[in-house]
């Protein structure tokens, strides 16, 4: 990486003494400073830990878990899905961990991107930013296909067509704003998915009881079909809850606006276990105890491809509940396509960084648009999305979230991996843990499993394209779920042809304080009483 230009240090290396935070001693002439520094790019620190918690909260909450459980539910059966979101949850706790800590030490623009091709290997850093950017672009196409997909359930009267085009116009304007105004749209969108899970619980615990027009359900489903496919069955929901869970990682990128890492990080890594259990875990039990798995209006079956929470709704009689179970999800597919938008564009501007884009992708406007990454990423995702013009949407579902779900499992163990040789090069070159602006309690032992279940998962994914779930085997099929690690190796070995070097980055040679983000010391604040500061105190216990 000698040679190509990166985020500074820190101003001090490069500036006279007169920049913004910094102070020269008039006698030595030494710069000193009084305020956080380093990592600095053309984006602007606008945005709040109250953004990055709720971002990282509930921004990725989109289609994979509201539409896509449903394919899940009737390839795998109740326990299939549960497991396989125990499962993802604990891949996805243990790379946030990786993150949380890497992104306080090194809060860039394309995070994992740059931290692969500083830790890992520049060939690995250029194969995971480039499918990691064509994953984000698949991400928006596939949030709006299914818009389309959702809207059909009050109207098929208006063209696909438009609907893609409505969907997409307001996912742009959504980016092209200031990005705090994407912040506050996201905090929004986040906090009412946040507060309808609840409702969501709630509702279903009384649907399964027998507290609307069904008779009681209870475990009915568990003990007649607990795995619908068998062990197959199982290991075909694990891309679909990889797939919901990718865009978890997004926090990382969101650090390099955030202004004081070292704060928001943290809480944001402490809002996961949220997540997972509400989300996820309670989520997909709602639905195993309420619709069941052969139910011909699940998404991907033969029917209306609703969503099981929309079926559990409608078939017990509570149509309001229906309707705004759907607007939910709405929101929540624009939400996540929004933020894939603004992952793509930060992602190339890592990658210039790099020396690995056009170096004109590292300009942002005077507000912190880097329009040489949006436009690029829009136009790519808004033109695969119209392929739902003439395919089912189920089927594009299955094509896009098979490519996203292993882009992501490369994506996650490049993270895992980073933090690991991290670690070994900060105590070789003579530090400790304890200089860290934050510290993952669950290392080593959390990389070491996100990293080999990342593994594993790619090779259960070889199994499944080429003896897939209850299809023959074919090379149409084999290509149509696999492309993502051909573009992935493709990708590595064009970049070591032109880089050429040592497979891996020598730990020893490695510029800890390059591209890192430098803290003042914290003022201890006076402990606030009262009812106030309990619920502050339990917010940080929650959190943290």
């Amino acid at each position: 990486m000698d040679g190509k230009e990166s985020p500074t240090a820190t101003a001090a290396h490069q500036g006279s003494g007169e920049n913004i935070g910094e102070k020269r001693n008039s006698i030595t002439h030494d710069i000193s400073h009084y305020d956080d520094h380093g990592a600095d790019t053309e984006l602007h620190r606008s945005l709040s830990t109250r953004h990055l918690t709720m971002i990282a909260l509930g921004s990725s909450i989109g289609m994979g878990l509201w539409l896509g459980s449903g394919l899940s539910l009737a390839s795998g059966g109740p326990a299939g899905i549960f497991l396989g979101y125990c499962l993802a949850g604990s891949m996805i706790w243990c790379v946030s961990h990786s993150i949380g800590e890497m992104a306080c030490m090194y809060p860039l623009p394309s995070a994992f991107v740059q931290w692969t091709g500083k830790f890992v290997d520049e060939s690995a850093a250029f194969a995971l930013g480039w499918s990691y950017w064509f994953s984000y672009c698949i991400t928006i196409a596939n949030e709006l296909q299914s818009a389309n997909t959702v809207i059909k359930f009050w109207t098929s009267a208006v063209p696909v067509a438009a609907w893609i085009s409505i969907w997409f116009v307001v996912i742009v304007l959504i980016n092209v704003g200031a990005v705090t105004l994407f912040g506050e749209i996201e905090v929004i969108a986040s906090t009412i998915k946040f507060g309808w899970i609840f409702v969501v619980i709630i509702s279903m615990i009384v649907i399964s009881a027998g507290g609307a027009s069904l008779p009681p359900i209870g475990f009915r489903y568990w003990n007649e079909m607990a795995f619908t496919n068998g062990f197959k069955g199982f290991l075909s929901v694990m891309p679909t809850c990889i797939f919901a869970m990718s865009g978890s990682e997004n926090a990382g990128l969101v650090a390099a606006e955030t202004k004081n890492p070292r704060k928001s990080v943290p809480r944001a890594v402490g809002s996961i276990w949220l997540r997972l259990s509400l989300f996820y875990l309670i989520g997909s039990l709602m639905i195993t105890i309420t619709v069941s798995p052969q139910n011909d209006d699940l998404f991907g079956s033969s029917g209306t491809n609703a969503s099981p929470f929309v079926i559990a709704y409608r078939d017990s009689g509570i149509p309001v509940l229906a309707h705004m179970m759907n607007a939910v999800i709405l929101i929540s597919v624009i939400s996540t396509g929004s933020i894939s938008g603004y992952g793509g564009s930060r992602t190339t501007m890592g990658l210039a960084y790099l020396g690995m884009a056009p170096k004109v992708m590292q300009k942002a406007d005077k507000t912190g648009r880097p329009w040489y990454g949006l436009v690029p990423t829009f136009i790519l995702g808004g033109g695969l999305a119209y392929l739902n013009v003439s395919e089912s949407g189920a089927s594009v579902f299955g094509w896009f979230s098979n490519l996203t779900s292993l882009f992501t499992l490369f994506g996650w163990g490049m993270i895992c991996l980073s933090h690991i040789r991290f670690r070994y090069a900060w105590a070789r070159q003579g530090h400790t843990a304890d200089e860290l602006p934050w510290k993952s309690w669950i290392y080593p032992y959390g990389p070491w499993w996100g990293l080999v279940m990342c593994f594993l998962l790619i090779i259960v994914q070889f199994y499944l394209a080429v003896w897939p779930l209850g299809e023959s085997s074919s090379a149409e099929n084999f290509f149509a779920n696999y492309i993502s690690v051909i573009v992935i190796v493709i990708l590595w070995l064009g970049a070591r042809v032109y880089y050429r070097g040592p497979w891996w980055v020598d730990l020893d040679t490695i510029q800890l304080d390059e591209g890192r983000r430098f803290y003042t010391d914290d003022v201890e604040k006076p402990r606030v009483p009262g009812v106030k500061g309990a619920l502050k105190r339990t917010a940080g216990a929650i959190f943290n």
